[in-house]
């Protein structure tokens, strides 16, 4: 079975928005664009180098796919060559219901109902799906417990508003920590698996006090 792994650049408020320009994203007027470039440092590459370094396909929304295909093909050299050099020529899956001609290389639509066509995406063979951005994508994937894990790069502000990783599609799931690592800037990166159901506990030992059997009828009763 294949894996579906997501990588989100988010700020401490949860916003995912056009992180990397000012131009990136402009819709619902946001003006914040690029909000990641000044906290880029040298040990932010080789983490980046690390999870790109080895086999994958790209799984894309329609938003995210056409800002890649406007600008990823026409990398010729500088420092952006090395993910260039992985994002062209990978396989890129594409959910999308108004495009219909994708002209960047190697790139398919996934086609019918896009939940079902990703489940058999993912029994197919081949090498891990990484999903970059796509934040409407995300809220799919999020609620029909399609992701195996994501990487999260939590940047140290807040945008109060703007797209974000968690934003109406999150079910009850747990996640279990499988690395973290800081920038010297203070970006955290921390990478979580799925790790099955959402198991309630309690910090109360103890019977419960009449004021607080009280308020548990209170409550319940809307009141």
């Amino acid at each position: 079975m294949r894996k579906i792994i997501a990588t989100s650049f988010v700020t401490l408020d949860g916003v995912m928005q056009a992180p990397g320009g000012p131009e990136e994203d402009t819709t619902g007027g946001f003006r914040w664009g690029g909000w990641t470039a000044n906290y880029w440092d040298d040990k932010m590459g080789p983490i980046m180098d690390e999870f790109m370094g080895r086999p994958f396909d790209l799984l894309l929304g329609r938003r995210t796919y056409e800002i890649f295909a406007a600008y990823w093909p026409f990398i010729n050299d500088g420092p952006e060559m090395s993910v260039a050099k992985v994002f062209n020529p990978a396989r890129k899956y594409v959910v999308s219901t108004t495009l219909k001609k994708l002209e960047w290389e190697n790139s398919e639509l996934v086609q019918g109902d896009p939940v079902k066509g990703l489940l058999a995406l993912k029994k197919e063979a081949g090498p891990e799906i990484q999903v970059h951005g796509s934040a409407n994508l995300l809220q799919t994937l999020l609620k029909h417990d399609l992701l195996d894990g994501l990487r999260v790069w939590t940047f140290p502000l807040t945008l109060g508003r703007g797209k974000k990783l968690f934003d109406g599609g999150a079910v009850p799931a747990a996640f279990r920590l499988t690395s973290c690592r800081f920038s010297d800037t203070g970006v955290i990166v921390a990478d979580y698996e799925r790790a099955g159901e959402v198991r309630p506990g309690s910090f109360v030992t103890g019977e419960p006090t009449a004021q607080e059997l009280a308020r548990r009828r209170k409550w319940a009763g809307g009141k």
